[in-house]
């Protein structure tokens, strides 16, 4: 079976990590297919919304690890920077439903969704510093912005998670439920959402993230161009080495 499902049915197309053997970590074929899926939804006038979801008892631990490291994004075409490029572009709703870990994509993915709603399980992550990383997926324009600066400071400099409560008092998310509703209560309100006029959805959504979508673009290839040289560097290679060594990494000579 697939690592992502994609269904649609009454006006949303939902999208659910089925990888949960693997904490329903991400694989650059995973990113192909969720990138695939949006930009199919994004054509297609019969889909209204679109709905991220994982398991009642993991979102997603991020990127798979080895998988990335055999090959890492290299260029704006890899799929990693297909599927932040759709979702940022989306023009019509984005919700989600998060249980569980959500950590680095796993979270910065929800700042480009326009409803989330989060089982009182969930546990939200950007340890992009322990890995000797940047934030990506514009998290370090996005974060801010919804946080304030301090609690943002918090978030991506130290990396440590945050619970569902916290997310919900810095807006992060709309409602905390428990986490065998979370699924069903995401899909109610995305099909409230694709009963509502495409044009309205779309033009509202527009009018809502007017000025924002070209600085947003501009500081995910920033990002990623800072991301990658990092990746290259001793502190994230010391980081990454160390995780697969299950040790904890020695940052003292880097």
């Amino acid at each position: 079976m697939s690592d992502i499902l994609v269904h649609t049915e009454a006006g949303v197309s939902t999208i659910t990590f089925n990888r949960v053997d693997k904490k329903n970590s991400i694989t650059a074929a995973m990113y192909a297919q969720m990138a695939d899926a949006i930009e199919q939804a994004a054509a297609d006038n019969a889909v209204r919304t679109v709905l991220i979801q994982g398991d009642a008892t993991i979102f997603s631990a991020g990127n798979d690890i080895s998988d990335f490291l055999n090959a890492p994004p290299s260029n704006e075409s890899s799929p990693v920077f297909r599927f932040m490029r759709a979702m940022a572009a989306f023009p019509k709703p984005i919700v989600a439903a998060v249980c569980g870990p959500a950590v680095g994509i796993g979270t910065t993915l929800l700042l480009h969704c326009d409803l989330v709603y989060a089982g009182d399980n969930a546990a939200f992550s950007m340890p992009f510093v322990n890995l000797g990383l940047c934030p990506e997926f514009g998290s370090s324009m996005l974060v801010p912005q919804m946080f304030g600066y301090h609690r943002a400071a918090e978030a991506l400099l130290l990396g440590e998670p945050f619970m569902a409560e916290a997310a919900l008092e810095i807006g992060l998310v709309n409602r905390v439920v428990p986490p065998t509703e979370c699924n069903a209560i995401a899909q109610t309100q995305a099909r409230k959402l694709a009963a509502k006029p495409l044009s309205a959805l779309v033009e509202t959504k527009r009018l809502m993230k007017k000025g924002l979508q070209p600085a947003l673009v501009e500081r995910i290839g920033e990002e990623g161009q800072s991301f990658g040289r990092m990746l290259r560097e001793p502190a994230a290679r010391e980081a990454f080495t160390a995780f697969m060594e299950k040790r904890k990494p020695d940052f003292s000579k880097v």
